[in-house]
């Protein structure tokens, strides 16, 4: 199956799009998953102009906008039920770049289909270094978003098959992230193509019982590349991995 579920819309401040056009796009490309997971400061604060007003004026109704969010996907989840299977996800942001970034500890996002952690292999992530506890925390399947999982293990000095294990174990994917776009200045991400040349981290992969994701984590629809999608899955799918949402 092809797989795309990281695209963003004009819920997140970097999104431009509804969620109609991104999903239209899909489509087109061939997607037959599509996992729209927009930035949870981007819903829970629910406009750019809030989000940097003063404290006095600022939104501070993260359960209410968070559902706002679900229930709207839902209507596109039934709109497009006949061409494409459409879930609605959430990235969380783990670096206290400021107290309205990180996901309040109260709030519950155990309803969204996943949810993509981001930046979690920072000394300054909130997880504080146990990745498993907060993921459990979130009450829905987790994927960790473009993150060199193999270098991150051996900074921390664990064994990249028990670590993946675990993962495994838990129901912790890992994205393989294909993003080429403006947003991105048209990096790749090393990661991604150490990953796909590398047989032996492959081989921990699968034998570790991993699912991947891939994402094309786009922002803009007019940079949306989907037969990078493509190539991944089938990628993955050749190398015997399983894809997050088989």
């Amino acid at each position: 199956m092809i797989q795309d579920i990281h695209a963003h819309t004009y819920y997140s401040f970097c999104g431009e799009d509804k969620p109609e056009t991104i999903v239209e796009a899909a489509i087109a490309g061939g997607v037959e998953l599509f996992g729209i997971c927009d930035h949870n400061y981007g819903i829970s604060n629910a406009r750019k102009t809030v989000y940097k007003a003063q404290d006095d004026a600022f939104l501070n109704d993260c359960g209410g906008t968070l559902i706002r969010y679900f229930d709207h996907l839902q209507l596109i989840k039934e709109k497009y039920a006949d061409q494409i299977r459409v879930l609605c996800g959430i990235e969380v942001a783990t670096l206290p770049r400021n107290e309205r970034t990180v996901l309040p500890e109260t709030a519950d996002i155990s309803f969204f289909d996943y949810c993509l952690l981001e930046s979690v292999d920072s000394p300054d992530s909130v997880t504080g270094g146990d990745l498993f506890r907060y993921a459990e925390r979130c009450g829905c399947p987790v994927g960790l978003a473009h993150t060199d999982m193999f270098g991150y293990i051996e900074r921390i000095g664990e064994d990249p098959y028990r670590y993946f294990k675990r993962m495994a174990e838990q129901g912790i994917f890992w994205e393989m992230n294909v993003s080429y776009d403006s947003i991105h200045h048209y990096r790749e991400h090393a990661y991604v193509l150490r990953f796909f040349a590398d047989r032996e981290q492959q081989e921990i992969i699968r034998e570790a019982g991993m699912r991947l994701s891939v994402g094309f984590d786009g922002h803009r629809v007019r940079d949306y590349r989907p037969d990078r999608v493509v190539k991944a899955c089938q990628k993955i799918t050749d190398m015997g991995i399983q894809l997050a949402f088989n």
